[in-house]
Formats: structure tokens, C-alpha cells, sequence
């Protein structure tokens, strides 16, 4: 039975019926500066984020196709090792990937600001999956190793999912600098959640398995997850078609120095990584990983900063002397308890520190360029992963495993340094509370 006129609503975001032209048009209404929910707020920040509409089902799809990105790497090296009989072939390859992921990945977020999220997102991930089943093929027909760099390149168009992600939230919430500190937070202790996973589920589909089958899944996880996340268009962000003025985020103040403290904060994972594995195996980051996740999820219950660039300076600071913990434990003792706890320490410093750069980021980023921006910080991390590895495998070989703690140390003050000199980080209504 029809509503009678009395009763029939019409919800906020449909659009109204309008004549112009002597025709029948449709007249979108202005779209709420905020998103309003109802019912009593909850006292819990992360329960208020996920009760705004739509964000539980693109939050489900996100974390879907985030999870390979800490399978893919480590399948790829067990698989090409395994079948090769070299980590040096596997290394290379992989490396090679992240090479060419760094000049790709900034061209497709510039795709996904100007035609949109589901529009980029999905045929960009079938090219990545794609090169994850040839390079699948090339290993078990024992094809030439070239072929093996070039199927693992055609991975580099896999999309930022992370950054679409925070794009919808700070789209949802834009003006609202409390939710989306508490987006940010969110994001992060997913990052760290998934690559704390990730790694660990791909060794062991590989190794009770077959050595293929940790490709196979995170390829498999990685397309559902994107077309589930595409899906939901309610919340997407609209598509902002790039102009003849417009300027790359390269180029807005602040950015460059950014960058720069984002590409040795890089190096510290990196450095901390391999000198981790080379001292106690690769199992004992797993806890450093979890500290992170649990210091990102309690700085995302605090209130934001109103000064972000003094809060990037503490955070730092902060990971200086935490980093600076496993270099005294491996140098005062061998107990591998005492490492396991100094290294979930230092984890603790790393997920503020990186919530608050990406607060800073979103900020300096030009409206419609956020997808650009955040995957540009992204690529200057993993180009700091890349030379952090080096440097820390470096001294492993030749100062030892205890020296090559001083690598993350070094890192992280050098992270400190950039962000204390770099002045143009601050910029009119960057450095307040308030949205951009």
C-alpha cells in the first residue's frame, strides 16, 4: 500500500524534482557539511566512526585487499627461492617491484582523484592480479628470470587502498578534525594489523601447501576486496576532473619536507626489519608491529592536536629514544625476552608518528588531490623501506647484527632533524586544530 502524503520523507541526500527548460530534471541537494547519525553518540571514538553510514561495508572490502599487501612480497620471495634456489634472484625481483611501484603508484592515484575510485581501482587491481598469476606461471614452468622481473612489475598498478580509504574519510567528515584524527588512527593500526598478518599467513599457506598457494590466496583476497570496496558507492568521493591550473602536490608548501620526513622514517622500518630477522628471525617483529597497532588505536581515542606540527616534532622525538632501546638491550645482553620487549616498545611510537604525518599530509594536499597526495607519502615510505634495508643488511655483514641496531636510531633522528628544519611544514591553518 502506497504512503499517504502525510507520512512519505524524503532522505537528505536524494535529489528533488525541478522544471527547467519545459523539462522533468532532477536538482541534487546540497550535501550536509557533516555526516549527522542518530540515536545517543557513543562514548567510544572508533564505534562513533564506524556508525557513520556505509563506512562498515567500505571498511570491510579495504581490509580485504589490504591484508595481501604483507602476503605478496614474502609468497614471492618463498616461491622464487624455493623453485630458484636464490634469495638473491628473490630479492632482486621483489625489489624491482617496489621500484617500479614507486613511479606507477603516484600516476594511478592521479586516475583514481580525476575519474574516481571504482572507475581506476578495479581494472588497475586486475592488471596486478594478473601480473601475480603470470609471475605464478613463469615460476612453475621454470620460465627464463627476466620473465620473472617483468610479470612481478605489472604488479606496481595494485591501487593505494589505504589512502582511498582515509580519501572517504576525510571526504565523509571533512570539517570534523576530531573524526578524522580518529580515522587516521584507525587506518594505521590496519596497516599495521594486516602486514603483522600478512607475512605470517602467507608463510604458512606456503609452507603447508605449496609454495604457489600464498600468491594464489593474496591475489585472490586482493581483487574481492577492491570489488567489494568499489561497491560501495554512496561513499566514495566524487571524481574532481584535473584542470589546466591545477599543480602537482609536489609542489604545495610543506609537501617537499613531508616527503623527505616520511622517506627516513622509512628507513627506520626498513633498517629495523632486516636487522631484526638477521639477529632473531623474522617472528619476533610481529611484536613490534603489535605495539603499533596498540599505540595507534590509543592515539586515536585522544583528542587532536592543536598544534600537529609540534605533535609530528614530539611523536619523533619519541621514536628517536624508542628506537634507541633494542640498539641497548642487544649491546647490554643476549636475552631474546629482553629484545621481544624492547621492540614492542619501540613500536609504540611509530603508529602516532605516522597518524600525525598523514594528518599533515591531508592538510597540505590540494582539494581533490588527497588520493595523489597520500599515495606520494606512501611511495617516499617505501623508498625509504628500500634504503633503510640496504643500510641496515649493510652493516649486518660487515659491523654485525648489534651495530646494525643504530641504523633505525640514525634513521629516526635524521626524520627528527628534516621535520625540526623543515619551516615550510608550517603553513597557514596547518599547524591549528581546524580542517583545512
Amino acid at each position: 500500500m502506497p504512503r499517504s502524503p502525510a507520512t512519505c520523507t524524503v532522505p537528505p541526500s536524494t535529489a528533488l524534482l525541478t522544471v527547467a527548460g519545459g523539462q522533468l530534471v532532477a536538482a541534487p541537494r546540497a550535501a550536509p557539511e557533516r555526516v549527522r547519525r542518530k540515536g545517543p553518540a557513543s562514548a567510544n571514538p572508533y564505534l562513533r566512526l564506524l556508525a557513520t553510514p556505509g563506512a562498515r561495508a567500505f571498511t570491510a572490502g579495504n581490509l580485504i585487499a589490504r591484508l595481501p599487501m604483507g602476503m605478496l612480497s614474502v609468497s614471492a620471495v618463498i616461491m622464487i627461492a624455493g623453485s630458484r634456489g636464490s634469495y638473491a634472484l628473490a630479492g632482486a625481483v621483489t625489489a624491482t617491484g617496489l621500484a617500479a611501484t614507486a613511479v606507477v603508484a603516484p600516476f594511478t592515484a592521479r586516475l583514481v582523484d580525476r575519474y574516481g575510485q571504482a572507475r581506476i581501482a578495479v581494472p588497475a587491481t586486475a592488471l596486478a592480479v594478473l601480473g601475480s598469476l603470470a609471475l605464478v606461471l613463469c615460476v612453475h614452468h621454470d620460465a627464463p628470470a627476466w620473465t620473472l622481473f617483468a610479470a612481478y612489475a605489472a604488479t606496481a598498478t595494485t591501487p593505494n587502498t589505504g589512502g582511498m580509504s582515509r580519501a572517504r574519510w576525510a571526504h565523509l567528515h571533512r570539517g570534523d578534525p576530531a573524526a578524522l584524527h580518529t580515522a587516521n588512527s584507525f587506518e594505521q593500526a590496519a596497516d599495521e594489523l594486516c602486514f603483522m598478518l600478512g607475512p605470517v599467513l602467507a608463510a604458512v599457506l606456503c609452507g603447508a601447501l605449496f609454495p604457489e598457494a600464498g600468491t594464489l590466496v593474496g591475489a585472490f583476497l586482493l581483487m574481492t576486496g577492491v570489488l567489494v570496496f568499489a561497491a560501495q558507492r554512496a561513499t566514495e568521493p566524487p571524481p574532481t576532473p584535473r584542470t589546466r591550473t591545477a599543480v602537482s602536490p609536489l609542489r604545495t608548501p610543506g609537501m617537499p619536507a613531508l616527503l623527505a620526513v616520511f622517506l627516513a622514517t622509512g628507513a627506520v622500518f626498513g633498517a629495523l626489519e632486516v636487522v631484526s630477522i638477521a639477529h632473531a628471525g623474522g617472528a619476533i617483529l610481529a611484536l613490534q608491529a603489535a605495539g603499533s597497532c596498540a599505540a595507534g588505536l590509543l592515539y586515536g581515542s585522544l583528542r587532536p592536536a592543536r598544534n600537529v606540527h609540534r605533535r609530528l616534532l614530539l611523536c619523533l622525538t619519541a621514536m628517536t629514544a624508542l628506537m634507541s632501546l633494542p640498539l641497548l638491550a642487544t649491546t647490554s645482553t643476549a636475552s631474546l625476552p629482553v629484545l621481544a620487549l624492547c621492540l614492542l616498545l619501540a613500536g609504540a611510537a611509530t603508529a602516532p608518528t605516522m597518524v600525525t604525518g598523514m594528518t599533515l599530509v591531508q592538510r597540505a594536499t590540494p582539494a581533490g588531490q588527497l588520493n595523489e597526495g597520500m599515495t606520494l607519502s606512501v611511495t617516499a615510505l617505501l623508498g625509504g623501506v628500500a634504503a633503510g634495508a640496504a643500510t641496515g643488511g649493510w652493516l649486518v655483514e660487515h659491523a654485525g647484527t648489534v651495530s646494525g641496531y643504530a641504523a633505525p636510531v640514525g634513521a629516526a633522528a635524521l626524520a627528527l632533524a628534516v621535520a625540526a628544519a623543515g619551516t615550510s611544514l608550517r603553513r597557514p591553518g596547518v599547524s591549528g586544530g581546524s580542517a583545512r
